[in-house]
């Protein structure tokens, strides 16, 4: 019997989409394995990764703070969050309100396979293993629900704590490859210049912004954007 695809509910229960250019997306049903992934760089509140697979008609999706490693040494946390829409794999640009607010970048897209036979048990064990090929990232690798790092959560949010870690073979190293390739694979753009393309309304005066809401970093960022748009 084929399996209902994944819901979006959550994703869009969070979203106002009149005022987010983020996809709507649809649910959409597919008993193929694997498909696109991509990994997304999002200056919000705090600069993280958001990882994502295609899985039964939407975005798996992962944030994983520190972003991912070539070096299996590094076990890199990743927290499971709502199911994305396939759309979102396309999507950079910079979210002016509401959540998520920030800049993102499509950092790497291409496509990962299942190196499990029951990609659905897989993820019910806490143990996905696959194969990247992507423009940055190739190669092996595992997502692991990690009850270690879970410990460091609340109750509610420890079954989302998840380690990304790449497996030794020809594509593991000690690159760094976050400084080594830090542009969009869209654009070719660093975030500044994302946000300098698609700086909102109102972002575009001091003060405008959702103070409060926005970490530092990207506070810095939009004043700078500010400064060059306005020579």
């Amino acid at each position: 019997m084929a399996k209902d695809p994944r819901s979006l509910q959550e994703y869009r229960s969070k979203r106002q989409f009149s005022t987010t250019p983020e996809p709507h997306g649809v649910e959409k049903h597919s008993e193929t394995a694997g498909g696109i992934f991509c990994v997304q760089q999002h200056l919000a509140s705090h600069l993280h990764f958001d990882f994502r697979l295609e899985h039964r008609g939407v975005l798996l999706s992962w944030a994983v703070p520190k972003g991912p490693s070539l070096n299996p040494r590094d076990k890199r946390l990743a927290m499971m969050t709502e199911d994305h829409p396939l759309d979102y794999g396309d999507f950079e640009g910079v979210i002016p309100e509401g959540y998520g607010s920030g800049v993102v970048m499509l950092w790497d897209r291409g496509r990962w396979l299942p190196l499990d036979d029951d990609v659905d048990a897989a993820i019910e064990k806490g143990q996905i293993k696959f194969e990247l090929q992507g423009v940055k990232l190739k190669g092996q690798w595992v997502l692991v629900r990690s009850a270690g790092a879970a410990r460091r959560f609340s109750p509610n949010q420890q079954d989302r704590a998840w380690l990304l870690i790449k497996h030794r073979d020809g594509w593991a190293g000690d690159v760094d490859v976050l400084t080594a390739a830090p542009l969009s694979v869209l654009s070719g753009k660093d975030l500044a210049g994302i946000l300098l393309e698609h700086m909102p309304a109102q972002w575009s005066a001091p003060g405008n912004e959702q103070k409060g809401r926005i970490g530092k970093q990207l506070q810095l960022l939009i004043d700078q954007a500010r400064g060059a748009g306005n020579k």
